[in-house]
């Protein structure tokens, strides 16, 4: 399962840094054929914003995984370790509840609704569906890390 967790982190890691070179390329394209070509492209800003949302949901993911997100620790300061440990199984069991109905079954019925719908984005032609797949995928992802963490408490 340890090595599940590092291959996923890895892909993550990865996927993310593409992300954000694709829309660092893409945003300077913007400017390119706007300022110096006179045209601007008719993509590109809604690439970005298609980008944007990819790279803000799988962030959030991955940062999760880290368990690098805020969090208010005040009140388990002031407690013990055993304390401190039931903390955070509470909290982290309430994270895998609202990923799996807010994030999961929400994003899913999302991504069935646009599907089903056949709504395409305007410029790219996109399929909706597939811009907003993300969301119950990183959904399970955060699943998949919070579990992985109660484990191991």
């Amino acid at each position: 399962m340890m090595g599940f967790r590092k291959s996923l982190d890895k892909f993550l890691d990865g996927t993310l840094v593409l992300i954000m070179a694709v829309m660092v390329l893409n945003v300077l394209w913007q400017v390119f054929s706007r300022y110096i070509l006179g045209s601007p492209s008719s993509f590109t800003d809604e690439l970005a914003r298609y980008l944007m949302i990819w790279l803000g949901i799988l962030g959030a993911a991955f940062v999760a995984g880290k368990n690098g997100h805020v969090a208010i620790n005040v009140l388990a300061k002031r407690t013990n370790a055993n304390n401190q440990r039931i903390m955070k199984r509470i909290v982290r069991g309430f994270i895998i509840l609202f990923c799996l109905f807010a994030m999961v079954v929400g994003g899913l019925r999302l991504v069935y609704v646009t599907y089903v719908l056949e709504q395409y984005s305007p410029a790219l032609g996109l399929p909706l569906a597939m811009v907003y797949v993300v969301i119950p995928l990183s959904g399970l992802i955060i699943i998949f890390y919070k579990i992985h963490d109660m484990l191991k408490l």
